[in-house]
C-alpha cells in the first residue's frame, strides 16, 4: 500500500508541478510575447547569438519543449534557417538545466514549501484578476506558486522512501548495468510527461530521499535530455523538409551528447565532484533517515542533502554546457550531415493547394510567438499578389513586341487563375489560424495585432481578385484585337509602375511598423496614383471625344480603374502597418487635407 500511496502522491505532485509551469509559461508569453518575437528576430547567422537566444528563451518561458517546438514551426515556416536552429537548440538545452538549479537552492523536502507557495497563489491570484497592466505577470506567480505546491507533495516521506529502498538497493547493485537502466526508464517517464524539467525533478526528489544515488541520477538526468526531443519529433510529422532536419538536429544533439558522457561517465562524475563544493559521503542520505532541514541548514556546506543535488544540478549543466561547446565550431558539418540523412525539399514551386505548414495544436504552448509565424505566411501571400502584378506588367510592357500575342496573355491568364485561387485558400486557412490564436489568451498589444493582419489578409486577397480581372481586360483587348495606342501606352506604363513600387513597399515591410519616413512614402505614392488616374481618365475621355474606337478606350478607363483599386489596396495595408498615433495623425492631415 505504501508504494501506491507514494506513485499517487509523486503523480499528484508531478501534475501540480507541470500545472504551474504551463501558467507560469503562458504568463510570461502574455506579458513579454512581443519582447521575446524582437529576441527571436534579433537572432542572425552568429552561431554564438543562436546559443544566446535559445537560451534566454527557454529561461523565460521555463520550457526547452516549447523552444523546440517553436523553433521546428518557424523553421518549416521559413523565418529561421536550419543553421540557426542548430545554436537554439543548444542554447535551450543550457535554459532548461535552470530547472535544476531552482530545485537545488530551494530544496525538496528541505522546508515547508507551502509557506511560499500559498502566498504566491493568493498573490498572483489577486494580480490576475484586477484588471491592471501586470495581470500576466499575476498568473506567472500563480504558476510559480504552483510549481512550489507541485514539490511539496514530490518530497518523499521516509516511510515512502524506505519503500523503495530494497527495490533500488537491488538495482544499484547492477553496476554501470544500473546507470543504462536509469537512462532508460528516465527516457520513457520523459516521452510520457513530455516534459524533462518535471523528470528532473522527480529524480533530485529520489536521490535527495535516498532512493538512487549519485550515478544512476546522473544516468536519469541523460535520459531526461534524451525523452525531451518527442516534442520535436511530434512538431515535424507533415513538415517540410527543413523542419524535420531541425528535429533531427535535436534528437542527434542529446543522443550524441548522452553517448559521450556515458561512455566517460565515471571521469565524468568525478570532475562534477571536483567542481561541486560538499560531500556526498554521509549516513543522513539513507532512506528513512526522516531528518528535515531548514533553509540555512539545507544550504550549509556541509550538508550531503544540499549537496547532491548541487551535484545533480552542476550535472546537467556541465552535460549540456559541455555537449554545446563540442559541436558548436562543428554546427556546418553537423547540419551537412542531417541534411546527409533527411534531404532538402526539391522544388519551393508554389503547389497546387494551398496547406498551411504551421499547425495550431502544437503552437498552443506558444500562442504569442505564433503570430510572427502567420505573419511570415502573410508575406508570402503578398508575394503572390505582387507575382500576378508583375505578370501583368510585364505582359504589357512586351505586348507590342510579342509576335504571338494571345498566347502571351492565355499563358499569363492561366497562372495567375492558379494564383488567385491559391490566395483563396491562403486567406481562409490563415483566418481560421489566427482567429484559433484569439481563443488562447492574448496580451492585448498582440490580440490588436490579430485583428490588424485579418484585415491585411483580406485586403490582400481582395487585390488578388484585381490583379485577375486587370489580367483578363488585358487578355480581351488582345482578343478583341482592341490593342492600346503608342501614346495611351506611354502614359499608361509609369501609372503601373507606381503600384508596383508600392507593392513592393508592403511585401518588405509586412510583420513591421512603418517608420515615419515610410509614412509618407506610401502617402506619396497614393497621391500620385490618384493624380495619374485623373489624367488618364481624362485621356480617355479626350480620345472617345475625337472618334477614336469607344470600346477601346472604355477597356482603358476600366483598366485604369482597376489597377487603381490594386493601389488602395496597398495604401489600406501600410494603414494597418502604421502605428496608432501616427495613424491618427495621419488620418488628421487627410481631413484638413480633403477640406
Amino acid at each position: 500500500m505504501n508504494i501506491i500511496g507514494m506513485l499517487l502522491q509523486i503523480v499528484g505532485g508531478l501534475c501540480l508541478f507541470l500545472y504551474g509551469m504551463q501558467i507560469m509559461s503562458d504568463g510570461v508569453q502574455q506579458a513579454a510575447g512581443n519582447r521575446l518575437q524582437r529576441v527571436l528576430n534579433f537572432m542572425t547567422g552568429n552561431r554564438f547569438i543562436a546559443v544566446i537566444t535559445g537560451f534566454v528563451v527557454t529561461v523565460l518561458i521555463q520550457s526547452s519543449s516549447a523552444t523546440t517546438v517553436m523553433l521546428v514551426s518557424f523553421v518549416n515556416a521559413g523565418l529561421l534557417t536550419l543553421t540557426q536552429s542548430i545554436g537554439v537548440i543548444m542554447g535551450s538545452n543550457i535554459g532548461t538545466t535552470t530547472t535544476a538549479w531552482i530545485v537545488s537552492t530551494i530544496g525538496i523536502a528541505s522546508f515547508d514549501m507551502a509557506q511560499l507557495a500559498v502566498p504566491a497563489i493568493g498573490i498572483g491570484f489577486l494580480m490576475k484578476v484586477i484588471k491592471w497592466k501586470g495581470q500576466n505577470w499575476g498568473a506567472a506567480l500563480m504558476g510559480f506558486g504552483f510549481i512550489f505546491l507541485g514539490l511539496t507533495f514530490l518530497a518523499l516521506p521516509p516511510e515512502y522512501a524506505a519503500s523503495l529502498g530494497s527495490v533500488m538497493t537491488k538495482l544499484s547493485n547492477l553496476g554501470f548495468l544500473s546507470v543504462l537502466t536509469g537512462v532508460g526508464v528516465s527516457t520513457v517517464i520523459t516521452l510520457i510527461v513530455h516534459s524533462s524539467a518535471a523528470t528532473i525533478t522527480v529524480v533530485i526528489s529520489l536521490a535527495i530521499a535516498g532512493v538512487i544515488n549519485f550515478p544512476i541520477a546522473g544516468g536519469m538526468i541523460l535520459g531526461a535530455n534524451i525523452g525531451t526531443t518527442i516534442d520535436a519529433i511530434l512538431a515535424a510529422i507533415g513538415t517540410k523538409a527543413a523542419a524535420r532536419q531541425t528535429a533531427l538536429v535535436h534528437v542527434l544533439f542529446n543522443i550524441i551528447g548522452a553517448i559521450i558522457i556515458l561512455c566517460v561517465f565515471t571521469p565524468f562524475l568525478n570532475l562534477v565532484d571536483f567542481i561541486t563544493p560538499g560531500s556526498l559521503v554521509s549516513d543522513a542520505n539513507t532512506p528513512g533517515s526522516g531528518h528535515y532541514y531548514s533553509l540555512k541548514e539545507y544550504l550549509a556546506p556541509g550538508n550531503p542533502v544540499g549537496a547532491l543535488a548541487f551535484h545533480l544540478a552542476m550535472f546537467h549543466t556541465i552535460f549540456n554546457v559541455t555537449a554545446t561547446l563540442v559541436f558548436l565550431p562543428l554546427v556546418k558539418p553537423f547540419a551537412a550531415v542531417v541534411r546527409f540523412f533527411i534531404k532538402d525539399d526539391a522544388s519551393e514551386k508554389i503547389p497546387e493547394h494551398y496547406v498551411l505548414d504551421v499547425k495550431s495544436g502544437t503552437l498552443r504552448t506558444t500562442p504569442e510567438l505564433s503570430i510572427i509565424q502567420a505573419e511570415k505566411e502573410i508575406r508570402d501571400m503578398a508575394g503572390v499578389a505582387s507575382s500576378m502584378y508583375a505578370a501583368f506588367s510585364t505582359v504589357l510592357k512586351t505586348l507590342k513586341e510579342t509576335e504571338d500575342k494571345e498566347k502571351a496573355v492565355n499563358t499569363m491568364i492561366e497562372d495567375m487563375k492558379q494564383k488567385e485561387n491559391y490566395a483563396d485558400e491562403m486567406r481562409e486557412a490563415l483566418t481560421a489560424f489566427l482567429i484559433e490564436c484569439t481563443h488562447e489568451q492574448l496580451n492585448p498589444r498582440s490580440d490588436r495585432r490579430v485583428s490588424q493582419l485579418l484585415r491585411i489578409i483580406a485586403d490582400l486577397e481582395d487585390m488578388t481578385d484585381d490583379c485577375y480581372s486587370i489580367g483578363l481586360l488585358l487578355e480581351r483587348s488582345v482578343r478583341k484585337n482592341q490593342i492600346f495606342k503608342e501614346k495611351e501606352m506611354e502614359a499608361l506604363v509609369p501609372y503601373v509602375d507606381l503600384v508596383e513600387s508600392f507593392l513592393a513597399l508592403l511585401q518588405e515591410q509586412l510583420g513591421k511598423t512603418l517608420t515615419s519616413e515610410q509614412i509618407k512614402q506610401a502617402r506619396e505614392l497614393e497621391n500620385k496614383i490618384d493624380e495619374s488616374r485623373n489624367k488618364l481618365r481624362k485621356l480617355g475621355r479626350k480620345r472617345i471625344e475625337a472618334g477614336v474606337d469607344v470600346k477601346t478606350e472604355l477597356l482603358f478607363i476600366d483598366l485604369v480603374r482597376r489597377i487603381e483599386k490594386v493601389g488602395d489596396y496597398c495604401y489600406s495595408i501600410s494603414e494597418s502597418l502604421t502605428p496608432r498615433k501616427s495613424l491618427l495623425n495621419f488620418k488628421g492631415l487627410l481631413r484638413r487635407k480633403d477640406q
